[in-house]
């Protein structure tokens, strides 16, 4: 006795192992500029704000291009709405928020505090989001896994 599960794909083609790399690849360079915000608020010392400057500019390059990836799946999606256009927007909305992020911490010592520490929970918890969207279970099937 068999059972069949019918999928219905969300994506028209998956998200690849490139653009998986570089989604899920942001996530900890957006969670490591925020504690180096908590232990720069901690501590005072002015080299965490500049380690969370140098991992958001690293965050910044992996969702951007993840961003792109995005886009061009969106493009090739049989259905523009729902989940890929979520996705894409959520996505756009990290990538946004990151970036002012990054303007934020560029200023000088202590100016950063605590709208920096605050940009980058907000850019963390929209980057987890993010990633949810487009690597959930629902992103559609995957190569190389149990099918």
């Amino acid at each position: 006795m068999s059972s069949q599960a019918t999928v219905s794909a969300s994506y028209r083609s998956p998200p690849g192992l490139l653009h998986t790399i570089l989604l899920a690849g942001s996530v900890p360079l957006f969670l490591g500029a925020l504690l180096s915000d908590i232990a720069y608020y901690n501590t005072y010392q002015i080299q965490w704000n500049n380690f969370a400057s140098w991992l958001l500019a690293g965050a910044e390059l992996l969702s951007g291009l993840a961003l792109l990836f995005a886009l061009m799946n969106l493009l090739r999606a049989k259905r523009k709405a729902g989940r890929p256009m979520t996705y894409f927007l959520v996505l756009l909305a990290t990538w946004v928020v990151g970036l002012l992020n990054s303007f934020e911490h560029a200023k000088d010592a202590w100016a950063s505090m605590p709208t920096g520490m605050v940009l980058s929970i907000v850019v963390t918890v929209l980057s987890l989001a993010a990633a949810w969207l487009g690597l959930g279970p629902q992103a559609g099937p995957r190569h190389g896994g149990a099918q």
